[in-house]
């Protein structure tokens, strides 16, 4: 019998390796640290305190290999596939106890005595100092200790979080910095409902449109079962619109877009040209 054959790292099998997959969610960074503002390093720093081990440095490679099929943020939960090294993703599941109604008004109450995390917040900026004023209130904007999140996932792994479920933990640090806001909904509310507590109105709200009274019907037979002439003036003069892909501005930042140009920008030049092919159909002549 040969000498490996006592060695006690000869009857374990060698670490799986996950499946290759297409259009997974890649992390942004490819080397080095996670985030890229203060509030998603912390996430990413409050995590990595809780010791878990080897487990997050797979998880960090599983991020940065596009693992990650897929990333639903909830209020209080977060559901995601990743891809393992058996042909069904896994599924997974990330909980963060919300806070109550009552913390939330007293937390808005707090931070509506300061202009200017109330002018940050809009902005989509997270004021540094908004985790002390979490804390003025006895409340915490981030976890304090690994209890207060429970993780599960359906791959047979005993660890608890397992590297699928720190793949996750990485791409989310990556989504706040898109949209700090994700934080508060998975703390349990949105950033509309936040944004109402502080008594602000919603931004780019569309102005009321004047009701216009029907026109009578004409009286005279002829009038009626005869169209008349159209005016010239009927369309009004045909402008492009002042702003480019109005409503895709008002999305704001997807947290988990891919390309190779940021979604507005890459969105802009279908939208001129869509202006251009309306004007030219209106008008009935090509601009020279």
């Amino acid at each position: 019998m040969r000498y490996t054959d006592w060695e006690p790292w000869a009857h374990y099998p060698p670490p799986s390796q996950p499946r290759k997959v297409k259009g997974g969610i890649k992390a942004a960074s490819q080397r080095g640290s996670f985030g890229e503002n203060w509030w998603s390093r912390r996430w990413i720093e409050v995590l990595e305190s809780f010791d878990i081990g080897a487990r997050l440095q797979r998880g960090r490679s599983y991020a940065r290999h596009g693992q990650v099929l897929s990333i639903d943020i909830k209020r209080g939960k977060v559901k995601a596939r990743v891809q393992g090294s058996r042909p069904q993703p896994y599924q997974v599941t990330i909980e963060l106890q919300p806070l109550t109604e009552s913390g939330w008004k007293r937390l808005a109450e707090q931070l509506s005595k300061q202009a200017l995390f109330a002018a940050k917040l809009l902005a989509g900026e997270m004021p540094r100092e908004i985790e002390s004023v979490f804390k003025e209130v006895g409340l915490s904007l981030f976890p304090e200790k690994s209890q207060e999140l429970s993780t599960d996932c359906s791959c047979p792994d005993w660890s608890n979080p397992c590297k699928h479920v720190a793949a996750v933990y990485y791409l989310l640090g990556e989504a706040f910095d898109q949209d700090p806001f994700l934080l508060f909904r998975l703390r349990g509310l949105d950033r509309e409902e936040f944004m109402k507590l502080l008594g602000q109105n919603q931004a780019n709200e569309p102005e009321a449109v004047a009701r216009v009274e029907p026109e009578p019907l004409a009286t005279k037979p002829e009038e009626f079962w005869n169209a008349k002439a159209l005016p010239p003036d009927l369309f009004g003069t045909a402008t492009p619109p002042a702003l480019t892909a109005a409503l895709p501005r008002r999305l704001g930042s997807l947290p988990f877009w891919r390309g190779e140009l940021p979604l507005v920008q890459a969105l802009e030049p279908s939208y001129q040209n869509g202006s251009s092919c309306g004007k030219e159909l209106l008008v009935g002549d090509k601009e020279q």
